[in-house]
């Protein structure tokens, strides 16, 4: 890959990691786009997902930075509530990363769904202001929100907008939600990073050059910090909605590539 597609990805990761349309399906469709990939831009494509991963990893923790160290005084039963509603999303992720890996590189896939997360978010607009904080709710509450996590693990469905919405439905109010939601991304993207730095350590090469790699880092945080202020201020508006638009629209253009134009072959690195 040159520095071009690097900066590309990486503006497409960072926004779309925090705003409510699905990473996952954003880069495998933006990397079915860019094509003609051999075994060395595979390889490239495992190594810069990893890294990217991790530029948004930090945008989290630098704007989440007192509620993360809040997790270590008087927020401790918070890490339960977070470990709860994590176990959903590992069992469906590791069983279809074995059974079927296929699924969450699929760039077609990825646009039949994307209006699927758009129909979410045009409901969640019909949800009424909650009044529960993140901090107080049941752990019940907290393993449907990891249910909710669990269904984005494919391409096209969102993260982020799946638990906020879950969230608000289950009565929390609405930065609550989204403060959960994104210190629920904590281990499920230091987790998937962890993953798929095992299987590029059985590699032994990188595949990037790591100038680049740096470069791809900071864009997806700089990025990132900017997509999260976006989200809050829209959410506290009672906007959210509005995302659902972006996501016909992106669904509806793939899908018709897909049909109209030539085949396109579905071998991106899978994301979470």
């Amino acid at each position: 890959m040159d520095l071009l597609q690097i900066i590309v990805l990486a503006i497409v990761q960072g926004v779309t990691e925090f705003l409510p349309v699905s990473s996952s399906g954003h880069l495998v469709i933006v990397e079915d786009w860019l094509a003609g990939r051999g075994p060395a831009d595979q390889q490239a494509e495992l190594t810069l997902n990893i890294f990217l991963h991790l530029g948004t990893l930090l945008a989290v923790l630098v704007f989440y930075f007192r509620p993360i160290l809040r997790l270590l005084s008087e927020d401790r039963r918070v890490i339960g509530l977070l470990f709860v509603a994590t176990l959903p999303a590992v069992v469906v992720g590791l069983s279809i990363k074995k059974l079927m890996p296929e699924l969450v590189t699929n760039s077609l896939l990825s646009g039949c769904l994307l209006p699927v997360t758009g129909l979410i978010l045009l409901a969640s607009a019909r949800l009424p202001e909650g009044s529960v904080d993140y901090r107080n709710m049941s752990y019940t509450k907290a393993l449907w929100i990891g249910i909710a996590q669990a269904c984005a693990v494919l391409p096209g469905i969102s993260r982020s907008g799946l638990t906020i919405v879950a969230g608000l439905s289950l009565g929390l109010r609405r930065e609550a939600a989204a403060t959960f939601s994104f210190l629920l991304a904590i281990p499920v993207i230091g987790g998937a990073g962890i993953l798929e730095g095992y299987e590029l350590l059985k590699t032994g090469k990188l595949g990037v050059q790591t100038a680049q790699l740096a470069i791809g880092v900071a864009v997806a945080m700089v990025v990132g910090l900017l997509a999260l202020a976006w989200l809050l201020r829209w959410l506290r508006q009672g906007r959210l909605y509005l995302f659902a638009w972006w996501c016909f629209a992106v669904g509806a253009a793939v899908i018709a590539w897909h049909l109209l134009g030539p085949a396109v072959p579905s071998t991106a690195t899978p994301v979470t």
